[in-house]
């Protein structure tokens, strides 16, 4: 059994981890910290609730401590947390430099404790769905990659008066995108960056277009909070042919109407959600199709951390990649001010 306590008991915690948490067998969610207890959330049967943090510190029957709070509190939690005996799960982004992301790693190393960040976009199902086709062979050799994460709300940045790096646009969604591409083509020969504030300066970042070379190949992540339509979410050109994923995951958006993982088709794509694959063959016929949308779950990362702790598996997230995150997040928002 891994008995786990959460820090925070916001959004993150309630909507992004708990339903996946629980869904693992093995798995036993046993306290959550807040600095205040209130309903904004509706209390789970058997999760103790607590205000006092030295209960998730002092208990020990709690392995694992999920740090689920704002991005500036994170490094000072984990420490704290690993100073404690605890092994550690971080949200995104892990903390605010590389050289922090470093520090965390060596205390874990030397304590013999597990830390890792919270990259559940790596399942999911658009991600997951590009995989299988470049695998396929079908779009010859991948020549470029463009992945969109927009929004329109202009609400948000044009509320902001000041300039913060941990709160910035990059910070907050980049690190979804980044990692996926660092997960799957590994370490880029170059970074090229395009980070504003188009608002002015002195306020929010709102807009990143980061370009990461793998020889031939160029995979773009570009996001903004102003487009009133989305772009597609993957698009990926090859030598023989273009596949198109307009839409993105459904795991969130039904976690945003309390459609739970414990129910039917939750987060499963529908016909008009699925991908358009449009390729030559080795016989020059062209071919159109629809690919059916792999089944994103974000309780594999909790798996895979049960497996790490319990069975001592290799991590899914691995230091080094949150360490280049760290790297490229640090690179592309400096000069900003």
């Amino acid at each position: 059994m891994l008995t786990i306590a959460y820090i925070g008991n916001g959004k993150s915690t309630n909507r992004y981890h708990l339903p996946f948490a629980t869904k693992v067998e093995g798995i036993r969610v046993k306290t959550i910290y807040n600095r205040t207890i209130k309903d904004t959330w509706q209390p789970l049967v058997d999760i103790h609730y607590t205000s006092d943090i030295q209960e998730v510190y002092q208990d020990p029957e709690i392995q694992l401590v999920v740090v689920a709070t704002p991005g500036d509190t994170h490094f000072d939690l984990a420490k704290d947390c690993l100073n404690h005996d605890k092994h550690v799960l971080v949200e995104k982004p892990f903390c605010e430099t590389a050289a922090e992301a470093r520090e965390l790693f060596a205390l874990a190393k030397e304590k013999k404790l597990f830390i890792q960040c919270y990259q559940n976009r790596r399942f999911d199902s658009d991600f997951l769905t590009v995989q299988e086709v470049i695998a396929s062979g079908r779009l010859g050799n991948i020549l470029e990659v463009e992945m969109h994460f927009d929004y329109y709300r202009p609400e948000i940045p044009e509320s902001s008066t000041s300039f913060s790096a941990i709160h910035s646009y990059l910070y907050g969604h980049g690190c979804h995108t980044l990692d996926q591409v660092l997960s799957y083509w590994g370490e880029p020969d170059r970074v090229h960056y395009d980070v504003r504030q188009l608002l002015g300066e002195g306020r929010m970042n709102d807009y990143f277009d980061i370009d990461l070379y793998y020889g031939q190949t160029k995979v773009s992540v570009k996001s903004s909070y102003f487009r009133l339509l989305e772009r597609p979410s993957f698009i990926v050109y090859g030598s023989k042919g273009i596949f198109i994923k307009q839409t993105k995951d459904r795991q969130e958006a039904d976690l945003k109407r309390f459609y739970m993982p414990d129910q039917a088709n939750f987060g499963l794509d529908q016909p008009e959600h699925y991908g358009a694959l449009t390729y030559i063959d080795t016989d020059g016929v062209l071919h159109e199709e629809k690919i059916i949308s792999q089944v994103g779950d974000y309780s594999r990362i909790y798996e895979g951390i049960y497996r790490s702790i319990i069975h001592g598996d290799e991590k899914i997230v691995k230091d080094h990649e949150t360490i280049r995150l760290m790297e490229i997040l640090e690179a592309g928002i400096q000069g900003l001010k």
